[in-house]
């Protein structure tokens, strides 16, 4: 049953748009790093996206999407994510819900090691890549596919026997993102959003700590969230700026310090600051957006977020 209703929904969310003019649809593809495990983000504004599995998820697809709207963009956004899979889970289990329209735009990902049964070695994320952009290019061929490159996980790093135990900070993302260079080679794939890179330019600014197994700085945040692991809301708010400057062109600091989805996550205007800056210094280091940031006076202050499009 929960599958017919699923269904229901989103031919009525899609009738609704029908209406409102030609929207961009873009679907999310991803795991507990898409879904924001382990932070308020999860089910932030939740009923701002489609989940496609009906489980209530907002994370980083509901970000994006309150960012295209202060950007006065028309997206309709999609999620579909299972905790701890990679693209083979989605390619043997939900294809019936991934061909369920034509997507513009498809942001997906594998497991955050690569491979989760050898670490580092992007063979498996070649060949999943392959076969599900071929899939999404036969429901549409026009579709536009990003990868998103994930970030470098502590865990890994600071604890012994681990397949990066004592790299420096920025080797794991850099090894990461080399394995989706790699796997963009596959048909419609058009970019890699560079989160982890991204991340690593937040520790480079002097906003982000660089290792929480030694207590977080004075002054500074943790990307990681309390497993060391996943991200926490600022790690999951920095992934979903990257992936709005990739899709769109956009200056992620075109969205101001006064961006109401941080203000509302509990960040500062100095910290939604900075990661829109670690976002705009990887994205411009790729010449994936122009410079335009949004200058406001020292007396305007954040606010609520309005209602979404979509409720």
């Amino acid at each position: 049953m929960k599958p017919f209703i699923t269904k229901i929904a989103v031919l009525v969310f899609v009738l609704n748009h029908a209406f409102v003019g030609a929207a961009t649809s873009v679907l999310f593809i991803g795991n507990s790093f898409t879904y924001g495990y382990g932070s308020a983000t999860k089910h932030y504004r939740a009923d701002s996206v489609i989940d496609l599995n009906n489980e209530g998820i907002g994370g980083v697809p509901a970000l994006f999407k309150s960012f295209t709207e202060q950007a006065d963009l028309n997206y309709d956004v999609y999620i579909e994510t299972r905790g701890g899979s990679a693209l083979d889970f989605h390619l043997e289990n939900k294809l019936n819900l991934i061909g369920s329209q034509p997507w513009d735009q498809v942001v997906m990902h594998g497991y955050s090691t690569l491979d989760s049964n050898k670490p580092g070695d992007a063979a498996m994320l070649v060949e999943t890549t392959a076969k599900m952009s071929n899939f999404l290019q036969g429901v549409n061929p026009s579709v536009e596919v990003f990868l998103t490159a994930t970030w470098s996980r502590a865990d890994l790093i600071y604890q012994a026997d681990r397949h990066w135990s004592g790299t420096p900070i920025q080797k794991m993302a850099l090894e990461v993102r080399a394995g989706y260079n790699k796997a963009a080679a596959a048909p419609q794939v058009k970019g890699v959003n560079a989160v982890g890179e991204a991340w690593t330019h937040a520790m480079e600014l002097g906003i982000a700590d660089t290792n929480p197994y030694d207590g977080i700085e004075f002054g500074k945040i943790s990307l990681w969230t309390w497993d060391y692991y996943h991200a926490s809301s600022y790690g999951y708010y920095l992934h979903a700026l990257v992936v709005f400057g990739n899709l769109t062109g956009l200056d992620p600091r075109s969205l101001g310090q006064n961006e109401c989805s941080g203000y509302e996550l509990g960040m500062s205007r100095h910290q939604v600051k900075m990661l829109q800056q670690a976002a705009f210094e990887q994205l411009i280091s790729e010449d994936k957006v122009k410079a335009a940031p949004l200058i406001l006076a020292e007396s305007v202050y954040p606010k609520h977020c309005a209602s979404s499009q979509t409720k």
